[in-house]
Formats: C-alpha cells, structure tokens, sequence
C-alpha cells in the first residue's frame, strides 16, 4: 500500500517552520520544477529546522521569513546555486528577519552567539545564508556582486 503524498503546507517540521516554507521557490513554481525533498533530505531539513528555532530564539523570537530552505538539484541550476550547495542536502537556509533588523545585523549577531554552524553569509545586504552541514567550520562570509560576479569577502560586514 502506497502512502498518500505528504501536504507540504501541513507538514510541520518544527514548531515555527513547515515543510511548505522550507521548499519555497518562486524559481521553481515558475518553472514548474518539483522542490520536494527525498527522504534522507527530509529528514536532514528536519534537523536544519530544529537548528532554525535555536536561530529564532536568539533572534528573540521573532518571526523568520524564509526565501530558500531545500532545493532540489533542478531548482539549484535553475537558480544558479553552487554545484555542491548545502541548500541540495537541507543543510542550509536563506533567510530575513525583519523585526529583528538588517541582514547585517541578523548575520553579526547570530555569528556572536550561535555556538555551532558551518557558515553565515550576509548576501548582498539582502539575506542571511546559514548553513548547518557537517563541516561545522564557522566560516563567516559577505557577499557582493562586482563587476557582475559574486565576490566573498571574510567576515560580516558591518559587525
């Protein structure tokens, strides 16, 4: 007997995150490009979104807006993501909260007090990429466009 497909939109991962936020893409939907996660990246978006209440929670509970959690590798190439993206694994979210403040201030703050990570990246002073993959390297980046290219420079801007 077959299960019946999971309903994004009610599948709770953790308290403040749903499935259906966590495969959002509008690059997808446009393309029609399925963003559903297989069961070894579910269950490590799980885990990611456990981390993410740790995230809220230092950003004093407040609400976190997420713009890409999972991608399939469909909609990475769609996207332009890296060939080797955390976001393919459900290592890794993109994010903004703005009742906390800027992506700037969101990245300097959780790079001051979030124990373990891989990476935070302030992108283009428009989102906070966090990444949670096993390399655990507390790598701390900004990233600008110049000349048409992204540029990465160490550390966080502004922090």
């Amino acid at each position: 007997m077959n299960a019946a497909p999971v309903d994004p939109s009610a599948h709770r991962l953790s308290p403040h995150f749903s499935l259906a936020e966590m495969t959002v893409s509008a690059t997808g939907s446009r393309l029609g490009l399925s963003n559903l996660p297989g069961p070894r990246e579910l269950a490590t978006l799980t885990r990611t979104t456990e981390r993410m209440e740790e995230v809220r929670a230092l950003l004093g509970n407040r609400p976190i807006l997420v713009s890409s959690g999972y991608r399939s590798p469909a909609v990475n190439r769609a996207v332009g993501g890296s060939a080797s993206s955390a976001h393919m694994t459900g290592h890794a979210v993109d994010f903004i909260c703005p009742a906390f403040g800027s992506p700037a201030k969101v990245a300097a703050h959780l790079a001051r007090n979030l124990a373990a990570f891989d990476q935070i990246i302030e992108e283009f002073g428009d989102w906070v990429h966090i990444g949670f993959g096993p390399g655990q390297r507390h790598q701390l980046l900004t990233a600008r466009r110049v000349g048409g290219k992204t540029r990465y420079t160490a550390g966080i801007e502004g922090a």
